[in-house]
């Protein structure tokens, strides 16, 4: 049995006020030949399959496309919500799509037999069993009680979640057992999951999911399995270093962090005896993306190294993070001259001093808390290239905020 593990494509997803429906337009069709080259048996998909809960028409398009185009390949597609999926846009069309062999698990239910797929090989034999968990929102598991401390709430849905992990383990056990009984073989078992594992390693487009509750899910509290495919960090890694356990990453980079890394999909080999191979399918780019820094002296040869990902036709889309000269006012301008003649197209820009700046220069042991409101001020101030008026200006405009603030407290008895 061979699944093809992906995970987080966020389809209708605006980069920056760009478009990506070319690139994935593009990936699906690269992911078709790869499930012919490979002879994939299954292709599971571990969350987050749009970027929104309103995705654009265009994306559910896309979607509809990759499902009618495995159904003609006679390949079935498992898909499970991620949090930026909506529950009730992918039931919409969940019936519809399950007479084209997708299966579409939206949400946990109460009962958790329903969440244990069996998945065929391209015989149609039994290949393996998947215990089908998709995102899992606090509000499906729990529900509020008054006083709880923020540590109880986190410490009340991770538990949850364990509980729920090892209800569903149970069930696909007690499958498993009856389909050997009939089979005369062992089928392997999967676990999916949409959530951060401890360890994991995330990047800036990763948004946090379970905010003030569950920072990470324990690796120790996922039941037995032969593979567990996860989703919701988009850098594909090992959790914990183990083999079994695994994040495929986004296919896509969606955000600049993400620029300098190799996306990829995971092909994963399952016979009788449990786990075989996990074999890293490189997912080429389609959209060049670039993230260079340096003084504007500087900058040339990145911008050519970053024109080489692009042509005319679809320029690389640029991050340039200036150092050194980000006083310059018409930086936006300088930047533009030194692009123009190379397809690039300059998206964000940063000034690394501005970043660097908020570092207070402070002695060693000391706190903020030892520095009045004037000594932070100072100190910040004293990093800006300004002339004695304008520093003694706004110098004159803190005190004077500071002394309203003052007035405010006084009169009112606590601060505005």
């Amino acid at each position: 049995m061979r699944l093809l593990h992906t995970s987080d494509w966020h389809l209708g997803q605006h980069f920056m006020g760009k478009t990506r429906q070319a690139e994935h337009q593009a990936l699906i069709g690269w992911l078709l030949e790869q499930v012919e080259a490979k002879q994939v048996d299954a292709v599971l998909i571990a969350g987050d399959l749009f970027d929104t809960g309103t995705p654009p028409s265009y994306a559910r398009e896309l979607y509809n496309q990759l499902v009618v185009s495995l159904h003609a390949l006679r390949v079935p597609l498992l898909l499970l919500a991620g949090n930026h999926d909506s529950v009730a846009t992918l039931n919409e069309s969940r019936e519809l799509l399950a007479r084209l062999g997708a299966t579409v698990i939206s949400a946990v239910g109460p009962d958790p037999d329903s969440q244990c797929i069996m998945l065929p090989g391209r015989d149609g034999q039994p290949g393996c069993l998947v215990g089908a968990v998709p995102f899992i929102r606090p509000r499906d598991l729990l529900q509020s009680q008054a006083g709880q401390s923020g540590e109880d709430k986190q410490r009340s849905l991770q538990n949850a979640i364990e509980a729920h992990y090892a209800a569903v383990h149970a069930a696909l056990v007690e499958r498993q057992q009856a389909l050997e009984s009939s089979l005369g073989r062992r089928l392997p078992l999967v676990l999916t999951g949409h959530l951060t594992t401890v360890g994991a390693s995330a990047s800036e487009s990763v948004r946090e999911i379970y905010v003030g509750s569950l920072e990470a899910f324990p690796t120790r509290a996922f039941p037995p399995a032969d593979y567990i495919a996860l989703g919701h960090i988009h850098r594909p890694q090992k959790v914990g270093g183990l083999e079994h356990i695994r994040y495929s990453g986004s296919p896509l980079p969606l955000s600049f962090d993400e620029a300098g890394q190799q996306k990829e999909m995971l092909l994963v080999d399952l016979e009788a005896g449990g786990l075989t191979a996990v074999t890293p399918l490189p997912v080429p780019r389609f959209q060049g993306l670039a993230a260079i820094r340096g003084s504007l002296d500087s900058l040339s040869g990145p911008i050519g190294g970053a024109a080489a990902l692009g042509s005319p036709e679809r320029p690389t889309w640029l991050e340039v993070t200036v150092s050194g000269d980000d006083w310059l006012a018409d930086l936006a301008v300088r930047l533009e001259k030194l692009t123009a003649g190379w397809p690039v197209e300059i998206l964000r820009i940063r000034r690394a001093r501005a970043n660097e700046a908020a570092r207070l220069a402070a002695s060693p042991g000391e706190t903020l808390d030892e520095l009045s409101p004037e000594e932070v001020f100072a100190r910040r101030l004293a990093l800006e290239d300004l002339d004695e008026p304008q520093r003694e200006a706004l110098t004159g405009l803190y005190r004077r905020l500071l002394a309203d603030m003052e007035a405010g407290i006084e009169a009112g008895g606590e601060h505005p």
